[in-house]
């Protein structure tokens, strides 16, 4: 028993004067033509909410909201299409149009949600797509070999004709101060400590002079009486005789270590010990 508003509805969609409303869940429908009627009107909705998100002067919240909607009944439109093809309808999402959904661009990275039109360019979006420029590739360690000759180590420095004359400027520079700090110097100490004696001035001057009397001929032979003995020697040189005892021992133990066995050696050196040799 129908009660009169369900009567009353029956009617009126009968007429066509009640629009008939989409199910909230594709899997709802049984019938092909109603599911390709929802299709197209999803496409429908996208195409006009796609329209509007055009215009940037909607305001950042709206164009966001807008955007969160178009993503919502894209989805929406796959899951009909997936029930059109399970009712014996067309495949739709290898044979229809895909122009709704080109005119969407997706974060890399984040395959799924798209931004249309004016989202694009809204603040946080606009930087996910700009993609980072690709760094250049390493040099492997034989191209970096390459470039390295001579002058990669500083040996053609020189070459360009311009540091030579700079570093001898420096040099005669440098050479100039020093010579005039030890002259300062020198003055301050003859004016400290008094006059020098005239011997010691020559001397200090001439510390590196070569004497006539001396020659590379007298400095190889020996000298003779008082001159000899003004030579001494800085280390102990051993005698004619030490020496030829220190050869007369050397030969015995070369003999020994040659002839002599292990044992014999062994009471050669405590013999030695007792005598205390």
């Amino acid at each position: 028993c129908r009660t009169a508003l369900a009567r009353f509805r029956q009617a009126q969609l009968e007429e066509g004067k009640v629009k008939e409303r989409r199910p909230f869940l594709a899997s709802e429908c049984n019938e092909l033509p109603k599911a390709e009627k929802w299709r197209r009107q999803i496409i429908s909705e996208i195409s006009k909410k796609v329209a509007q998100i055009q215009n940037a002067g909607l305001g950042e919240f709206k164009i966001r909201d807008l955007n969160d909607e178009i993503n919502k009944l894209l989805r929406e439109k796959g899951h009909w299409e997936v029930r059109i093809k399970e009712l014996g309808g067309p495949d739709y999402r290898r044979v229809g149009p895909r122009m709704l959904d080109h005119e969407g661009k997706e974060v890399p990275g984040n395959r799924g949600y798209k931004y249309f039109g004016a989202a694009k360019d809204l603040p946080g979006v606009r930087e996910l797509f700009e993609t980072e420029p690709v760094p250049p590739p390493r040099k492997t360690r034989a191209e970096l070999m390459k470039d390295i000759d001579a002058e990669y180590y500083g040996y053609r420095d020189e070459d360009d004709g311009v540091l030579v004359p700079l570093e001898q400027e420096y040099e005669k520079q440098v050479i100039a101060e020093a010579v005039e700090k030890w002259k300062a110097e020198r003055e301050s100490r003859l004016s400290a400590g008094g006059v020098k004696d005239t011997e010691e001035e020559e001397e200090e001057e001439h510390i590196y002079a070569v004497r006539d009397e001396e020659s590379d001929d007298e400095a190889g032979e020996p000298m003779e009486g008082e001159d000899a003995q003004s030579y001494f020697a800085h280390v102990p040189v051993p005698s004619q005789k030490e020496i030829e005892e220190a050869l007369v021992r050397r030969k015995k133990m070369e003999l020994l270590q040659k002839y002599a066995s292990e044992s014999l050696m062994a009471q050669s050196e405590e013999a030695k010990t007792l005598l205390g040799l």
